[in-house]
């Protein structure tokens, strides 16, 4: 078992830092919020700590999960950052969606100090977080993730190295991607089948047995029908991880003419009093534009 620290206790974190220090691991915790932490500390045990720095005094790996890329900066970096109290031959591995330019940043201010990184940006939503079933996107190398994903195989389903630093972020731009293109064919398909008269729900569960199925299918068409978005990951967040996946294919030279459009589509939904309702509430903007009470 190992000395752990862990920076940030949202829905995400929270949940999945518990998680390790129910595997015997001794976890320190850090969160913005000192409330939070205490909350955590009285549900899993463990110990809290007042700065970044002083969370990662002593620990073997250092975990993150967190809002954005300055978010992230400002808890590794500086006189307080976890940078400065990690010790030579230790590990950050960073479970926020952020830039692959920030990430990088980081691990190259890192090698100085004897520190490594590993970029392991996560899937799956707080239910995923809660239940241990995350799907984890990684860079790094394989030295770094080979010390790391014992540890991360806690709280995952699926848990793979894609590159150098940098490439679990790349990896997770491409899961957003492909929901944002996804939920918003769900949201244009049963609202179809409500305006046409049809049992939406009855529809989605023979689709979902096809081709059309997936797994939001399969998992938010009815709350989708009813008009319920308390299910985990927002608009808002949704928004910054398409914009950071937009940025980087104009960097590249890629196209993204669907992702682009969903993300003005969110847009539209933040303008709604969205911003903190899940992504499958796309389908409100249809009933708004449709002229119905959402």
């Amino acid at each position: 078992m190992a000395k752990l620290a862990f920076l940030g206790l949202g829905v995400m974190g929270f949940p999945m830092a518990g998680h390790l220090q129910a595997a015997g691991h001794d976890v320190t915790v850090y969160n913005r919020t000192a409330a939070k932490a205490h909350a955590w500390t009285e549900a899993y045990g463990g110990s809290a700590a007042d700065t970044p720095r002083a969370a990662a005094q002593g620990a073997e790996i250092v975990f993150s999960c967190l809002g954005n890329d300055d978010d992230l900066r400002s808890v590794v970096l500086g006189d307080d950052g976890a940078f400065a109290g990690q010790a030579s031959g230790s590990l950050f591995v960073d479970h926020t969606t952020t830039s692959a330019t920030v990430a990088r940043e980081l691990a190259e201010a890192g090698q100085p100090l004897g520190v490594g990184f590993v970029d392991a940006p996560v899937s799956g939503g707080q239910a995923g977080a809660e239940n241990g079933k995350l799907a984890i996107m990684c860079g790094g190398s394989a030295d770094n993730f080979a010390r790391a994903e014992p540890v991360m195989a806690i709280y995952a389903k699926a848990c793979e190295l894609f590159g150098d630093v940098g490439a679990g972020q790349l990896t997770k731009m491409v899961n957003q991607i492909c929901i944002a293109g996804l939920v918003q064919a769900m949201s244009e398909g049963l609202f179809f089948a409500m305006e046409a008269g049809l049992d939406a729900k009855k529809v989605a569960r023979l689709v979902s047995q096809g081709a059309g199925g997936s797994w939001q299918l399969s998992n938010r068409a009815d709350t989708m029908v009813d008009g319920e978005f308390e299910f985990g990951f927002a608009v808002d967040w949704m928004r910054k991880d398409l914009g950071i996946a937009i940025n980087q294919a104009r960097e590249i030279g890629v196209s993204l003419p669907v992702a682009a459009l969903v993300d003005q589509f969110y847009g539209d939904v933040q303008a709604l009093g969205g911003n903190r309702w899940d992504t499958s509430s796309l389908i409100q903007r249809l009933r708004a534009l449709k002229g119905q009470d959402i």
